[in-house]
C-alpha cells in the first residue's frame, strides 16, 4: 500500500486561533509541470480548515490585504473583492453574488502540533517548516 505524502505548513500555535493565513505555495499537476497553488489556512482552537485562496464568483484571491481573510466579527472567511462569506467549516458561501458555490476544500490535518496538507504534491518542498504568508 503506498503511503501518502503529508507536508508541514506551519506549527498549529503559529496560527492564531480564530485566524486565517495564506501562504503561497507551488504544487505539480497531472503532467508534472510546477502550478502555483495559493491557499488560506484557518485554525479554530485545536482544528484546521484549508482551502485554495480563490473565490469562485470569480476567480479572485480572498484576501483584500496580506492575511485579511476574516470578516468584521471573524466568524466566516470573506471575499475582499465583493464581500461573499464562507463557512470556516465547509467553505460553503452563505452570503454574497456566488451563494450556494463553495471554496475549493485542500485535506488538512493537524498531526503533532503541526499543521500538514496531504493528497498533493508540492514543488520545490524541502521538508522544513514555512512562515506563513510564502514560502522560504
Amino acid at each position: 500500500m503506498p503511503t501518502e505524502s503529508a507536508y508541514v505548513i506551519c506549527g498549529l500555535n503559529d496560527i492564531p486561533s480564530k485566524r486565517a493565513y495564506g501562504f503561497y505555495l507551488a504544487r505539480i499537476d497531472e503532467d508534472g509541470n510546477e502550478q502555483p497553488w495559493p491557499i488560506v489556512i484557518v485554525r479554530w482552537g485545536r482544528q484546521a480548515f484549508g482551502y485554495v485562496n480563490r473565490c469562485p464568483h470569480n476567480g479572485v484571491n480572498l484576501d483584500w490585504e496580506r492575511n485579511q481573510f476574516l470578516d468584521a466579527y471573524g466568524t466566516r472567511l470573506m471575499c475582499g473583492k465583493h464581500g461573499a462569506l464562507f463557512d470556516i467549516g465547509t467553505g460553503e458561501c452563505v452570503d454574497g453574488p456566488c451563494r450556494g458555490e463553495r471554496l475549493e476544500t485542500i485535506d488538512v490535518r493537524v498531526i503533532e502540533g503541526e499543521i500538514c496538507v496531504f493528497g498533493t504534491q508540492l514543488a520545490g518542498y524541502d521538508d522544513e517548516e514555512m512562515e506563513p504568508g510564502g514560502v522560504e
